[in-house]
């Protein structure tokens, strides 16, 4: 692994991911390698299964401790996560990463029974998310270019709360994530 970014990558999900994931039973680690491995198995795009990896980085990059929701704040996760990442990835990474909080917004006033499938976290998130989406926020969700990957997304990351499942390490999924890097700042692309 040459490229710093990807050593960077790497090391926020090794050395920084193993707080608790919410009030899961699971690490920030785990529930990302979980819904990356979910993406895999599925035989999505690199795209997809990299941003299932990374859609959560940004509770890595950020200081307001393990669990804010508790406290009442909006880490706004989906938005330092893609802050981050949009630097070197292109949208069909950073869009479902930024979008997939939107996602869970989305589902909750589109499907009458995905409320219910919400972990208990994502409950508490969810007000301090702005709730289910109003009809017209349906609608300009869905005219989103990254909206079907953003909820294929929220749909991994509900189901990545499995205490004790097995999947492959961080380093099974790096090679999906340096297949959807941008070429390096210093790296003439025409070469």
């Amino acid at each position: 692994m040459t490229d710093q970014r990807l050593r960077q990558i790497a090391d926020l999900l090794t050395l920084k991911a193993d707080g608790l994931y919410g009030l899961s039973d699971i690490t920030q680690r785990q529930h990302a390698l979980q819904s990356a491995w979910l993406a895999e198995r599925l035989d999505c795009p690199d795209s997809l299964i990299a941003a299932s990896l990374l859609h959560d980085i940004g509770h890595l990059v950020h200081d307001l401790g393990a669990n804010p929701a508790e406290a009442g704040v909006d880490d706004l996760h989906e938005e330092r996560g893609y802050e981050f990442l949009a630097v070197w990835f292109g949208p069909e990474v950073t869009e479902p990463v930024r979008l997939h909080v939107a996602a869970k917004r989305y589902l909750c006033a589109t499907e009458a029974d995905y409320f219910g499938k919400l972990s208990k976290d994502s409950v508490r998130s969810l007000s301090l998310q702005g709730g289910p989406m109003s009809a017209a926020e349906v609608a300009a969700f869905d005219a989103l270019p990254q909206s079907s990957a953003a909820v294929q997304l929220r749909r991994f990351d509900e189901q990545a709360k499995v205490k004790h499942l097995e999947t492959p390490p961080v380093a099974h999924f790096l090679p999906y994530v340096a297949r959807c890097l941008r070429p390096a700042p210093d790296t003439d692309p025409a070469i």
